[in-house]
């Protein structure tokens, strides 16, 4: 019988999990730097844990955004982790969909993700040419920047995308 996956908002006591999480997750990246970085923004950051059979099985964080030239508020998800056991239970679908909720909740008109086509597109995200991200991107990964319109009468963006600081460091958009 597969248990409920329980969505909630992260807390200041979940980093040791995370700790272990991200790098059970992504052995070959060294995301810790980047997810306490955004933990410790005051604002403009959603932090969303997974907790299944009682343990914390995935995080998300989206970080609000801005667009250069337009006064209006995106989010860029990432980034996102799931445990190596807890992977393919729709835990990672789990904390998407739930973000992306809360997002519109608070009048989000898009999100952008650096991440797998694959993977991304099963919730909408498609190739993103018009905002720009903060670096530029390796040739080979120009179709993982993506965006989803968070409302049908969102306002086509365009410009470069401005991020917190945690965000403006060359490595993370590049190999």
């Amino acid at each position: 019988m597969r248990k409920e996956i329980e969505i909630r908002e992260g807390l200041a006591t979940d980093i040791s999990e995370l700790e272990q999480l991200y790098p059970d997750a992504f052995p070959d990246e060294d995301l810790l730097p980047l997810v306490r970085n955004l933990l410790q923004e005051k604002q403009g950051v959603l932090s969303l844990v997974a907790v299944l059979n009682g343990e914390i099985a995935g995080h998300v964080v989206f970080t609000t955004c801005g667009v250069a030239g337009n006064e209006v508020h995106v989010a860029l998800l990432g980034p996102l982790g799931v445990a190596s056991a807890a992977q393919k239970q729709g835990v990672g679908s789990a904390l998407v969909h739930e973000g992306l909720q809360q997002l519109r909740d608070q009048q989000i008109l898009q999100v952008l993700v650096l991440g797998d086509p694959a993977y991304y597109g099963r919730f909408g995200f498609e190739t993103e040419t018009r905002v720009s991200p903060p670096y530029p991107l390796p040739k080979e990964w120009l179709t993982a920047w993506q965006s989803m319109s968070l409302r049908e009468d969102a306002l086509a963006l365009e410009g470069a995308l401005h991020v917190p600081e945690p965000w403006r460091h060359p490595a993370l958009w590049s190999e």
